[in-house]
């Protein structure tokens, strides 16, 4: 059995507010740890049932990158989704949300920025 590990670096500053986060993991083609402005992990525990998150930013992430990743994520768990189950439909459900959410993000920025 192989074995791969994920290491994640968060400093915080007097708050306990990231200001950085860096990652890194065995057996990647990076050399150096890679830089992140934010981050979200989940894990099932089967035993409770329930889904147990860590998602963290730093305070230089801007509004429209927070919004361009909650996009690409909700994305990336429709694929995921797909992939696992076969719904094609719960799938394209979670990407028509993802694109509608993306498109009132931009409309709300546009009538706040005028």
């Amino acid at each position: 059995m192989t074995e791969s590990n994920i290491n994640i670096t968060v400093q915080l500053d007097a708050e306990k507010v990231p200001q950085q986060i860096t990652w890194t993991a065995s057996g990647s083609t990076a050399d150096t740890p890679q830089k992140a402005k934010a981050m979200f992990i989940a894990f099932w525990d089967a035993i409770d049932k329930s889904a147990l998150r860590i998602d963290l930013w730093t305070k230089d992430m801007m509004v429209d990158e927070m919004a361009d990743f909650y996009f690409q994520v909700f994305t990336t768990m429709a694929e995921t989704f797909q992939r696992a189950t076969k719904y094609d439909v719960l799938s394209n459900d979670m990407k028509t949300f993802a694109l509608e959410f993306h498109k009132k993000f931009i409309e709300l920025e546009k009538e706040k920025n005028k």
